[in-house]
C-alpha cells in the first residue's frame, strides 16, 4: 500500500493521530520537505519510532516508479507538509500507484489553502493559485504565468493566493515577491499589480506567532515580516464582511 499523509502547517504538534498511527505501522517512511517549510523533523522520529528517509524533488517526481514498486510489497508512507494533495506532484504519485494496481490511502491535514481563511477572506471566492518563483529558477525571466493568473482572477473579481517559492537554502519573502511582480507590471503595463494594489500577507500560519498584514503594496513593500514561511493574497472584489474584517487587522 502507498499512503500519503499530511504533516500540517507548522510542526510535530500538527500531526494527526491517524497519520501517526499509519507512520508507526508502515514498513518504510519517507518525508518530502521541498514543497513547504515544516519545523517538526527533529521530534518526528521520536513520535513515530523511526527515522523518515527524506525524498528530494527529483526522487519524487522522476523516480516515482521506485516508490510505487516498493509499495507493491510493503506499506510505504510519504509524509508531506500541509495536506498531501495540495501539490500536484503528489497526485501524480497516487495516479502512478493506481495504474500499477497498488492500493492507496490519503490522510489529510491542514494546509495554507484552508488556513488562508484566517485572513477573513472567503474561501469560495479564491481563483487559481500561483507560486512566485525565484529568478534563478526561471533563468532570470519574469514570471509571465503568475501575472496571467493574477490578471484572470482579478478580471473575475476573485482573490489570488500567491505561494512564495522555497529552496533548501531559503524561503522567498513578501518583499522579494512584491519586487518581482512590480517588475512584471513595469514590463506588461496592464495595471494588474501596482504600488496602489491592496495585498494581504499571511506569515507563519499555524504557529503561535502568526501574523496577518493588510495594506497597499507601497505600505508593505519595505516591512520586515520576520521568519518564514509566508504567503500573499491579492484580493479581488471584497464582500463587505471581508472588508470589515481586513480593516480591523
Amino acid at each position: 500500500m502507498l499512503i500519503l499523509a499530511g504533516l500540517g502547517l507548522r510542526d510535530e504538534r500538527d500531526l494527526t493521530l491517524r497519520g501517526i498511527e499509519a507512520a508507526k505501522a508502515a514498513d518504510k517512511v519517507y518525508i518530502e520537505l521541498y514543497t513547504g517549510k515544516w519545523h517538526g523533523t527533529e521530534k518526528l522520529k521520536d513520535i513515530i519510532g523511526k527515522t523518515p528517509v527524506e525524498l528530494k524533488r527529483e526522487e519524487l517526481e522522476q523516480d516515482a516508479d521506485k516508490i510505487v514498486d516498493e509499495a507493491k510489497e510493503k506499506d510505504v508512507i510519504v509524509l508531506v507538509p500541509g495536506d498531501p494533495l495540495v501539490a500536484t506532484t503528489h497526485l501524480a504519485l497516487i495516479e502512478a500507484a493506481k495504474k500499477s494496481g497498488v492500493k492507496t490511502k490519503i490522510i489529510h491535514n491542514s494546509s495554507i489553502v484552508s488556513a488562508i481563511a484566517e485572513t477573513g477572506l472567503h474561501i469560495y471566492k479564491f481563483g487559481a493559485t500561483a507560486t512566485v518563483p525565484f529568478p534563478e529558477k526561471t533563468k532570470g525571466k519574469l514570471p509571465e504565468s503568475v501575472y496571467e493568473v493574477l490578471k484572470l482572477n482579478r478580471a473575475a473579481g476573485l482573490h489570488t493566493l500567491l505561494l512564495l517559492d522555497i529552496t533548501p537554502e531559503k524561503c522567498m519573502t513578501p518583499n522579494e515577491a512584491i519586487r518581482i511582480l512590480l517588475e512584471m507590471e513595469k514590463k506588461r503595463k496592464e495595471n494588474i499589480f501596482t504600488s496602489d494594489t491592496a495585498i494581504v500577507v499571511f506569515c507563519r500560519a499555524g504557529s503561535d506567532d502568526s501574523q496577518i498584514a493588510y495594506g497597499k503594496v507601497s505600505e508593505l513593500a519595505g516591512k520586515d515580516f520576520g521568519e518564514p514561511p509566508m504567503a500573499m493574497v491579492v484580493p479581488g472584489m471584497l464582500h463587505f464582511t471581508e472588508k470589515e474584517y481586513l480593516e480591523k487587522i
